[in-house]
């Protein structure tokens, strides 16, 4: 039997009282239901407590092997306490996070050996480096730091510093006429990071002494500015020489492909149960769909099946400098007024009221041409100091239609919604927080605002479409990135031609999607997480089980954690304890 979950009291039955009691009576009244599966899981306190230790542990040792030694006791003490826990007698709540937190100690362990595979190799040109995590751990250790024999280190480690520079740009090229240099732009990368963690260690321990003690001071401040000098020569080599980033070539995109066994193990600890090639397949499939329906789009505004003049009159259709926040308040509004009207989730007022804007710089603008949300919503739209055609493309791509198709995306029931409800419901269950949930459900909105008829005209549907052929692009361009199957370039080229991107607002995409600040799935997740979604949704209302607005809070206060676990929760389906993905969410259609 499905553990049914009470929607928000509607707003016209709440009784008359101030604003942050109805406030509290609407979230009250969903979560009282749930006490005894989600509120009172026994791993609670358990996950809380392992979190608070892992941060305390990674505050205190530096970027160094003896810190991955002490991380992965850390974590084989937590995967041994969770085998010899009892499971038969826990709550179905209890048995969800106890799956929930062994696959992230798991992931996190093997994620440690990654790590430190990649750290190991980019070391090979930073041979000095045990003298730098010697510092650091007897600054750890709290122990004399013995300013003579610093400062003598310090002067033999200027030295190597150079030595290792020499070795790097001999790297650069071929060691046979014909061969490929030892040294790729993408790993160099890595060293370049290497280099800039061992820098920061050496300050943070040098700063520790420097001034406080005189005699720590006087041996060691000259030939630590050595070191200093040492180490900008070399990370300018490497990024110029190696990375190819070089004054007027600031932009240049170099990611790192992490190859297929390295995707396999994302997607087992994200619960996806589909190989890359599976999951490119449905990209092509759901994009074979927005072509389909784009053709019908431009059908209605008397264009034949001419996609991209459709598009283009979409994109031509934008407002005046100075308007964009105004249009995002508008549309915003409208989400909303759409949502309550159909019933579809529950928005409380307080959510409604204290999300706000930003204007996004024209910096950040070249990583994220279009705006992104939450709580606060950054809008990306032109500014006065940009170029002339750089202004007419952040026009094109932030115009009215793009925007209809994403405010609520960013906003309400998207990501601003999600925020405000999991920082309310079961916060133990931050640390298994997964792009499958974040951009999935925000996605899937994507999807039901498109079958509920919020996209009544052409254009607002080529708008729409526009966005969902750009989650299908994520999928197979990232996921053939990291097979080694198409390089930067070429995805550019695919969102500009295939996608209908503007020039530099695919260049921002790609830029965005392989610098290393999102895993190698977050891509991948938009699309696949909606799917997720939309088939729970099926499973769980279309059967009967639920109305729309039960299902939809329901998710919602089960916080952030892989669509798989919440259907376990929504169908009461508990998982085995030793539990593989194997939810097959997609049919095939």
């Amino acid at each position: 039997m499905v553990r049914r979950i009470p929607a928000f009291p509607a707003r016209s039955t709440l009784p008359a009282m101030n604003h942050t009691a109805v406030i509290t009576l609407v979230w009250c009244s969903l979560l009282a239901p749930a006490q005894p599966a989600s509120l009172c899981s026994e791993y609670a306190q358990a996950i809380t407590r392992h979190e608070a230790d892992r941060g305390a542990l990674l505050r205190k040792y530096p970027d160094s092997p003896a810190r991955r030694e002490r991380m992965a006791r850390f974590y084989d003490q937590a995967l041994a306490a969770l085998e010899s826990d009892p499971y038969e007698g826990l709550s179905p709540a209890g048995k969800v996070d106890r799956t929930l937190f062994k696959a992230h100690v798991s992931h996190a362990r093997r994620r440690l050996e990654i790590d430190g595979a990649r750290a190991d190799a980019a070391a090979v040109f930073t041979p000095f480096q045990p003298v730098i995590f010697a510092f650091a751990e007897d600054r750890v250790a709290m122990r004399d730091p013995r300013p003579a024999q610093a400062a003598a280190s310090l002067n033999d480690l200027s030295k190597r510093i150079a030595e290792s520079q020499k070795a790097f740009e001999a790297g650069l090229k071929p060691a046979k006429e014909g061969e490929p240099p030892a040294v790729t732009p993408s790993f160099s990368r890595d060293v370049l990071a290497r280099i800039n963690s061992l820098r920061d260690t050496l300050t943070d321990w040098y700063d520790f002494s420097a001034g406080y003690d005189p005699l720590f001071t006087w041996w060691c401040e000259q030939p630590y500015k050595a070191v200093t000098d040492a180490f900008a020569a070399y990370a300018t080599a490497v990024r110029e020489k190696g990375v190819g980033i070089t004054r007027g070539n600031e932009n240049i995109i170099v990611g790192v492909p992490i190859g297929r066994e390295a995707l396999l193990a994302e997607l087992d600890a994200e619960m996806i149960p589909y190989t890359p090639e599976e999951l490119i397949a449905i990209g092509e499939r759901e994009l074979a769909w927005c072509e389909a329906e784009y053709a019908k789009a431009a059908a209605d505004l008397g264009l034949g099946n001419d996609w991209r003049a459709a598009l283009e009159r979409a994109k031509q259709d934008h407002v005046q400098p100075g308007e964009q926040p105004a249009l995002i308040r508008e549309l915003s509004d409208r989400a909303v007024a759409f949502l309550r009207d159909k019933d579809l989730i529950t928005v409380p007022d307080l959510a409604d009221e204290v999300w706000r804007m930003e204007m996004m710089s024209p910096q950040r603008q070249l990583v994220t041409p279009f705006f992104t949300g939450g709580e606060v919503i950054s809008v990306s739209f032109p500014t006065g100091g940009m170029a002339h055609e750089d202004k007419l493309m952040s026009l094109r791509g932030n115009n009215r239609h793009f925007s209809n198709a994403t405010v609520f995306h960013e906003l309400i029931p998207g990501h601003h919604l999600q925020q405000y409800a999991c920082a309310r419901s079961n916060t133990h269950r931050r640390p298994f927080n997964t792009a499958f949930w974040t951009e999935g459900w925000a996605l899937y909105w994507e999807m039901t605002m498109w079958d509920r008829g919020f996209h009544a005209d052409p254009l607002s549907r080529v708008g729409a479409l526009f966005w969902r052929s750009h989650r299908c692009a994520r999928i197979i361009c990232s996921l053939k990135f990291h097979l080694g199957q198409m390089t930067a370039p070429e995805w550019i080229a695919f969102l500009t031609e295939r996608i209908g991107h503007e020039q530099a607002n695919a260049e921002g995409e790609v830029r965005r999607s392989v610098a290393g600040n999102y895993g190698p799935l977050y891509q991948v997740a938009y699309m696949i997480g909606g799917l997720q979604f939309r088939r729970l949704y099926e499973e769980a209302v279309g059967s009967g089980r639920m109305t729309d607005r039960q299902f939809h809070d329901a998710v919602l206060v089960e916080n952030n954690i892989p669509v798989e676990m919440v259907r376990a929760i929504i169908l009461n389906e508990p998982p085995p304890r030793e539990f593989r993905s194997s939810w097959k969410f997609d049919d095939g259609e």
